[in-house]
């Protein structure tokens, strides 16, 4: 089809009590990412409309589509503007080499607000990072006319004051943005679960509370996020089927080789294949969940600087709703996989062990890098919902206001620019920024 604004339905759901079923397509891509994606933001604006025209193949005519993308895909865009920093090497470096060139803004949110140097750098750049991020989301879910799951980024916590958006000091978000089809907002969701990695010693960003995760009835399903870990946790899974979720949105990006042995937090003694500590998340909550019938979770490949990405995106689904027997790499085949992308190979454990090493970032293997991407598609049918949308929280309403050019982005900041502050915040920095770590998911 040829997209086009408002080629899919209205963004408002059914009207409670509705007897309407719900027809449409859920469309998972999962896409390679490298620094120079995010080197400038016509870079980043071409990545993410490739995701898209991935996407275009599987609209749906005549039926709404709901797009889901990658987890963090916002996250690079403190690389903009400073070369050096996407060509550094590791994340450490580049991590040093950003706060110093922008010490001048971050310095000030840094001894301000009581925060890390890391999250000082990303609060110092939002206003402009957060801009590129929802503006680019909002013109592509409108010039394509599709339900968008944005994936998630680091986002701050915003009011509305006076028709400008101000920013509550040192909170940072792992958040997922749901936009209707004319680029509306639909609700946001906070990652609740942090790996070690997005804590104190990796990015550093703010857990969401747990009594904020909302469900979203639409025309392509009651929406309920669990970012990637999660996806994994009973207490997620259990507020989202309290409140009637019927489709699970499960953005990743996972930070390691796909076939390396992993022990995921709280329990990281239990070691086993990732692969089959994956069954845990999407794949079990609608296998064995109540409400949850559905469930989307695409994953992002690639190495970045550093650090390594893989996985099988997939889309879930009762047993007898896929009754094909398939799974990930290195598990038995189960039906439950409505749809799931290959992995790059097949073969004995010992060669896909060898082969997700083998593409890691610094391997220098001739594989190195070389992933497979793709899109998944699946034709779903839901009942009508009998759930009503949720209050708008005072954030989405500033969220909402911005994107519908009702409020004014903040302004950023002058910052502080003595040179003797900055020589000792900058040297005060490097031990603090030496312990970043690659995160996880």
């Amino acid at each position: 089809m040829t997209p086009q604004a408002g080629a899919s339905s209205s963004s408002s759901a059914p009207p409670p009590g509705s007897v309407t079923e719900r027809h449409f397509r859920a469309v998972a891509v999962q896409p390679q990412w490298r620094a120079a994606d995010f080197a400038n933001a016509a870079a980043f604006r071409a990545w993410l409309r490739s995701q898209l025209e991935m996407a275009r193949p599987h609209l749906a005519e005549g039926r709404s589509t709901l797009v889901v993308l990658t987890e963090l895909n916002g996250l690079p865009l403190v690389l903009r503007g400073v070369p050096l920093a996407a060509r550094a090497g590791t994340f450490e470096r580049a991590a040093l080499l950003l706060f110093l060139r922008h010490l001048p803004r971050a310095l000030p949110v840094l001894l301000r607000e009581r925060v890390s140097p890391i999250r000082a750098l990303q609060l110092a750049l939002s206003p402009e990072n957060t801009r590129l991020y929802l503006e680019t989301c909002r013109d592509l879910a409108r010039e394509y006319g599709v339900y968008l799951c944005c994936g998630s980024t680091p986002l701050p916590r915003y009011r509305l004051e006076g028709g400008r958006l101000a920013r509550e000091p040192g909170v940072l978000h792992n958040e997922t943005v749901l936009l209707g089809p004319r680029g509306e907002l639909i609700g946001v969701a906070d990652k609740v679960h942090l790996t070690p990695d997005e804590e104190a010693g990796g990015v550093d960003l703010t857990p969401g509370p747990l009594d904020e995760l909302r469900v979203f009835p639409t025309p392509v399903g009651d929406l309920g996020v669990g970012i990637s870990l999660d996806a994994f946790r009973a207490d997620v899974i259990g507020r989202l089927e309290a409140q009637g979720c019927t489709v699970l949105l499960q953005p990743d990006a996972n930070g390691s080789p796909w076939t390396a042995p992993e022990g995921l937090p709280p329990d990281p003694q239990n070691v086993r294949d990732q692969p089959l500590a994956w069954l845990e998340s999407s794949w079990q909550a609608t296998t064995r969940g109540r409400s949850i019938r559905y469930a989307v979770n695409p994953m992002v490949v690639g190495n970045l600087l550093d650090l390594t990405f893989d996985g099988q995106s997939a889309i879930t689904g009762r047993a007898e709703d896929a009754p094909r027997l398939r799974s990930y790499a290195l598990t038995a085949p189960r039906p439950g996989f409505l749809e799931l992308l290959p992995w790059v190979e097949e073969g004995d454990p010992e060669r896909l062990r060898a082969a997700g090493l083998e593409r890691a970032a610094r391997s220098r293997h001739p594989w190195e890098n070389r992933y497979r991407t793709g899109t998944l598609h699946a034709d779903l049918t839901l009942p009508a919902s009998q759930l009503p949308a949720p209050p708008r929280t005072a954030h989405e309403e500033a969220l909402a206001a911005l994107l519908t050019g009702r409020a004014a982005w903040p302004r950023p900041s002058a910052g502080w620019r003595g040179v003797a502050a900055g020589v000792l915040a900058g040297v005060g920095a490097l031990a603090l920024l030496g312990r970043a770590r690659r995160r996880g998911r």
